[in-house]
């Protein structure tokens, strides 16, 4: 049974744990070519410079080129209840819940492909 992640750490601790961190960045290498703002991680980024790079990445994202922001979370499938839900008073605030988001939404696809 799926059981969604609290926190960034208790992800990356059940991606390491089911031997599934590697696809998980593939997963999140794929959604990021799709919506045309490529980020190219190594399979072999550390869980911290992963948190760190995406956190930095969609930040810019909202900060600069918005339109795109919207189509990464049309693509990685982030709904909009969700993202009405986060605070978007402190902008570095919101794009660290919103790179949570996107890694639990795709760690989600990674966890039911290789479990079902």
């Amino acid at each position: 049974m799926y059981n969604p992640p609290a926190t960034i750490e208790s992800l990356f601790y059940q991606a390491e744990k089911e031997n599934l961190y590697e696809k998980l960045i593939v997963q999140l290498n794929k959604d990021f070519n799709l919506a045309n703002e490529s980020m190219e991680l190594p399979t072999t980024i550390l869980p911290s410079e992963l948190k760190n790079n995406l956190h930095e990445k969609i930040y810019k994202l909202i900060q600069y080129k918005f339109a795109e922001y919207l189509n990464l979370l049309y693509i990685i499938d982030i709904s909009e209840e969700k993202i009405k839900q986060l605070d978007g008073s402190d902008l570095v605030k919101l794009s660290e819940q919103v790179a949570f988001l996107v890694l639990a939404r795709e760690w989600q696809k990674v966890w039911f492909r290789n479990k079902l």
